[in-house]
């Protein structure tokens, strides 16, 4: 299984950053303008807390997500699936995707000083049989996706800071 692991300080509040990450602009604008993510039907225009409950309560399947390159090619979907939630600060995601048998994604916010957080993503991952196969794929597909969250926390750093420029002092 390969790892990888990307935290980032942003100088808004827990809650203003975990507002954001769970809705589908959210997601999306952390992936802009290379990927968009559609989101399942039950996930369209609610967010991972709306279907906290009753995602919990049962096997935490969401549905299909496809991995759209430039907003319009399909390479990839997402068999979404929450683990573990704890509203406003993380979320386990344990998902299987056309590239990999195994998905595992956590992200966790906490609060750090007086106006700012960390958001940390933890990825776990394994190729499928057949990709895995192929000479350097695994090398390769740990450099794409430390590469994506890399991008991902970029993202997520320029929102908050045009967030925390235009809230008052």
């Amino acid at each position: 299984m390969e790892s990888i692991e990307r935290s980032s300080s942003l100088p808004i509040s827990a809650e203003a950053a975990w507002a954001r990450v769970v809705t589908e602009q959210g997601i999306n604008d952390e992936l802009a303008p290379w990927l968009r993510m559609t989101m399942p039907k039950r996930l369209r225009g609610r967010t991972i807390d709306d279907v906290a409950a009753e995602v919990l309560a049962g096997d935490g399947e969401l549905g299909r997500s496809w991995i759209l390159l430039f907003g319009v090619l399909p390479v990839d979907y997402d068999d979404l699936r929450i683990v573990e939630l704890e509203p406003g600060r993380s979320f386990d995601e344990r998902s299987q995707t056309l590239a990999f048998r195994v998905w595992l994604h956590r992200r966790t916010i906490e609060p750090s000083g007086p106006d700012g957080c960390r958001v940390t993503d933890r990825l776990g991952f394994e190729l499928r049989a057949l990709p895995a196969r192929i000479p350097g794929a695994a090398h390769l597909s740990s450099a794409i996706v430390g590469a994506l969250f890399t991008h991902r926390h970029r993202r997520l750093r320029q929102f908050a800071r045009t967030c925390a420029s235009t809230m008052p002092r």
